[in-house]
């Protein structure tokens, strides 16, 4: 038995995890505001339908979080009329190339030795502190960005689960929304109509075994403990997520005040 959509959301046919992250409570009784705050995969693959419903969205910018390896294996976004598109990578164009290239081609020994006995998850926790400690720039002027004059909003990355999945949590952190319903939005890439497609290599023997679909699965996954291990980041490094927003991002009460009247009801 397949999983449905939810009838409130849109089943797009190209496009991944596309989801409205209106509706999340903030800490004093507010909510995010419909129709605002968009999150998802990419946008390479949209269909003519889709591209029709996104362009209906109203959106003022896109924010991209691919690089260029990303782009070369998926290609570049739909093009939406009147629409900005802000590339902003959050990983190096080189990193994890080889990496990735293991993914898709590795046999099972290789898969065993970088990514048993918990090394991908370990992979993963040590990639979201590290979009917290040293992507402080992008993630400011992604806020500082929503607080002038970027919304509607979309943000993607390739599986929409990672780099946009933290760029979409330190917004609703900069909102003051709950802690749990930052986490359980972040969760929701897990749905199996959300998820990325694992690729892997015709050349590669191991194929789509389910041992190597296991040792994959932390890289597929969204996971508590990936989202949790950045929020730690954040307090650790600057002492709590208000000095982070604030001393880390550069961004002051009244920034956040602004975002508030523009993302909440």
């Amino acid at each position: 038995m397949t999983q449905q959509v939810p009838s409130t959301e849109p089943e797009l046919a190209g496009v991944r995890n596309f989801r409205d992250v209106g509706g999340l409570p903030t800490v004093d009784g507010r909510r995010v505001r419909f129709g605002v705050l968009f999150r998802s995969g990419h946008l390479a693959h949209a269909t003519d339908e889709d591209a029709v419903f996104l362009a209906s969205l109203g959106l003022h910018t896109i924010f991209d979080f691919r690089n260029a390896a990303d782009k070369k294996l998926e290609g570049p976004d739909v093009e939406l009329p009147g629409v900005r598109n802000v590339n902003l990578p959050l990983s190096d164009p080189a990193d994890g190339g080889e990496f990735w290239k293991m993914v898709r081609d590795g046999e099972i020994d290789q898969l065993r030795s970088i990514l048993g006995d918990g090394k991908g998850a370990d992979r993963m926790i040590s990639s979201y502190r590290t979009l917290v400690t040293r992507r402080t720039a992008e993630h400011s002027q992604v806020l500082r960005s929503l607080a002038e004059d970027s919304v509607p909003v979309l943000m993607h990355c390739a599986a929409g689960k990672d780099r946009a999945g933290l760029s979409i949590a330190v917004t609703l952190l900069a909102l003051g929304v709950e802690r749990d319903a930052i986490l359980a939005d972040y969760l929701e890439s897990n749905a199996k109509h959300r998820r990325y497609k694992v690729r892997r290599s015709n050349s590669s023997t191991a194929g789509y075994s389910p041992e190597v679909m296991e040792l994959l699965s932390p890289l597929f996954d969204a996971r508590a403990e990936y989202l949790t291990a950045a929020f730690e980041t954040a307090e650790e490094t600057w002492g709590s997520v208000d000095a982070y927003l604030e001393q880390g991002l550069g961004i002051t009460p009244e920034i956040r005040e602004r975002l508030r009247e523009r993302l909440l009801d």
